[in-house]
């Protein structure tokens, strides 16, 4: 059950700022005594994740999320969840980091037009800049150009490409197939409309968090199925690859504080329920044939339940002859791009995702 707070954002924020201004080891242990109290009213008395791996800063904010009642990232209907999200990502919100310029646009989908944001690099020399498809998370039924706003301002900045953020349909209104069809459908429009953009058309990347790294992974599986023209490579964020299992990171991390196990099974009604959950459009990891892929990007949570599956589509691309860049970020936990305005950890570990995917555009550009 979620329970949404009553107090005023401005002074939850303020709040929640001055908590984060104090020591690490401060934070710990107001954690640990919000999260004994936490656990004494659950029901199932299971406690939170171990203090001794996760971010100081995560362990005080989501030891006071559970004092009050809210748990994981999914409130019982595709609206409530929506609230709850763009309130989570309000309450976090700090200075947005700079870019060169951003604008609003629409791209085609599957079936209309979609709404789309461009994020352009500051100016560099040396020609055109990569661009990357940005699609962002949230189970497939929540998330927005506004919610992911932040972390597509890192990764402009840091990686020095244009990023174009696109608001796919989202379920249960529009339920599985219609993510992927749109994820494909913007990337494809992407590929032959960089140059409008003022992108490099030989660089066009396609990336994603969570449900929109899933979409990510998909629309170059469907590229190469098709014999379309194919993305640069492929940045995958925490991405669910296996709907199946059983992975262990599933169990372990059941009651994550970002993304629960009830929230997984939430979602999955939302978006395909009573679908073939081998469809390589849904789980990528069963597709029959994984080679011949653009390179790709992977970055897994150590803390999240998707870990596993994340870490085994690496391991299969990587088995099937593709150029993989893989690693596990230690003391976060699932949904960290969203997080990077309250934990130092969580938004160096978006620079450094950024200055990977750089020099992986860079070497796009010397095979190319």
């Amino acid at each position: 059950m979620t329970v949404t707070s009553r107090v005023p954002p401005g002074l939850e924020r303020r709040v929640l700022r001055t908590l984060l201004g104090l020591p690490a080891a401060w934070a710990v242990w107001l954690a640990g005594a919000a999260a004994r109290a936490a656990v004494a009213n659950r029901a199932d008395g299971t406690a939170d994740v171990d203090d001794g791996l996760l971010d100081p800063s995560l362990q005080l904010i989501f030891a006071l999320q559970r004092r009050r009642g809210v748990y994981g990232s999914s409130a019982g209907t595709a609206e409530a969840t929506r609230r709850l999200i763009r309130h989570n990502v309000a309450l976090a919100a700090g200075v947005p980091t700079p870019v060169g310029r951003v604008h609003h646009l629409r791209v085609p989908g599957a079936d209309g037009m979609l709404r789309a944001r461009h994020y352009a690099p500051l100016p560099a020399g040396g020609g055109p800049q990569p661009l990357l498809v940005y699609l962002h998370g949230g189970g497939f039924v929540a998330g927005d150009l506004d919610t992911h706003d932040e972390p597509c301002r890192l990764l402009c900045r840091h990686a020095g490409v244009h990023v174009l953020a696109v608001e796919y349909r989202l379920a249960p209104e529009f339920p599985f197939p219609a993510g992927v069809d749109d994820a494909y459908a913007a990337t494809q429009w992407a590929l032959a409309h960089a140059g409008d953009l003022d992108a490099d058309p030989a660089r066009v990347a396609v990336g994603g968090d969570s449900a929109g790294a899933n979409l990510a992974a998909v629309a170059c599986l469907l590229a190469r199925r098709r014999d379309a023209p194919a993305p640069a490579a492929q940045l995958l964020l925490y991405p669910p690859t296996d709907y199946h299992g059983p992975w262990r990171s599933r169990t372990v991390f059941a009651d994550s504080p970002m993304l629960t196990g009830e929230d997984i099974e939430f979602f999955h009604a939302q978006y395909s329920a009573g679908e073939d959950p081998d469809d390589e459009r849904h789980s990528p990891l069963r597709a029959a044939d994984l080679s011949g892929l653009p390179p790709a990007m992977v970055v897994t949570a150590a803390l999240d339940p998707l870990r596993d599956e994340g870490e085994a589509y690496a391991e299969a691309l990587r088995g099937a002859g593709n150029r993989v860049v893989a690693w596990r970020v230690p003391g976060l936990v699932h949904g960290f791009a969203n997080l990077t305005t309250v934990s130092r950890t969580a938004h160096d570990s978006v620079v450094e995702i950024a200055g990977a995917l750089r020099a992986l555009l860079a070497s796009a550009e010397v095979a190319s």
